[in-house]
């Protein structure tokens, strides 16, 4: 019996003992069976208000009062000459730019675990702004130049991120 409680199998090279097989010693194989579960905290630091926003209904970017752009997905510095930047409410509609057809959900959280496949992330241009939002699009077909609006679920979600997404405008 197996002091390994999680031990599926074990299988003993012991009939290689005696060859020139090199790796004679290193053929022994133990197959175990784990589950792992990790649960943390995590600040949403400076960009804290970009969510709370999305619970309100909102979506806010970044200005650069310097640059004069505008960032979607937020940022708190601009990338372009490091000034810091201000809020800013952003419209709700924009354009597909590119986007990727995902055929399995990677189950990180239970948020992704109930969508269906295949689902669509989309790169979209949000009008008035400098940069591209990638995020998921709920319809049955995309197309590059596509117009599409911000939707707001109203269902718990477990991460802030997952109360919005994309559909078609």
């Amino acid at each position: 019996m197996s002091k390994v409680t999680s031990q599926l199998n074990l299988k003993r090279a012991e009939s290689l003992l005696g060859t020139t097989d090199e790796w004679v010693e290193f053929r022994d194989i133990e197959i175990i069976s784990l589950q792992f579960s990790q649960g943390y905290k995590h600040s949403l630091g400076k960009y804290s208000k970009f969510f709370i926003e999305l619970e309100n209904g909102k979506l806010f970017g970044t200005y650069c009062p310097s640059c004069n752009k505008v960032y979607a997905p937020p940022r708190p510095l601009c990338p372009s000459c490091h000034e810091i930047t201000t809020w800013q409410a952003l419209p709700q509609t924009g354009t597909v730019q590119t986007y990727s057809m995902m055929h399995f959900i990677s189950n990180v959280n239970a948020d992704t675990d109930q969508l269906e496949t295949p689902i669509a992330l989309v790169y979209v241009q949000l009008d008035d702004t400098d940069t591209l939002f990638p995020h998921l699009l709920y319809s049955d077909s995309v197309s590059i130049g596509m117009r599409v609006r911000v939707a707001f679920k109203t269902d718990p979600v477990q991460h802030p991120i997952h109360l919005m997404h994309f559909v078609r405008e």
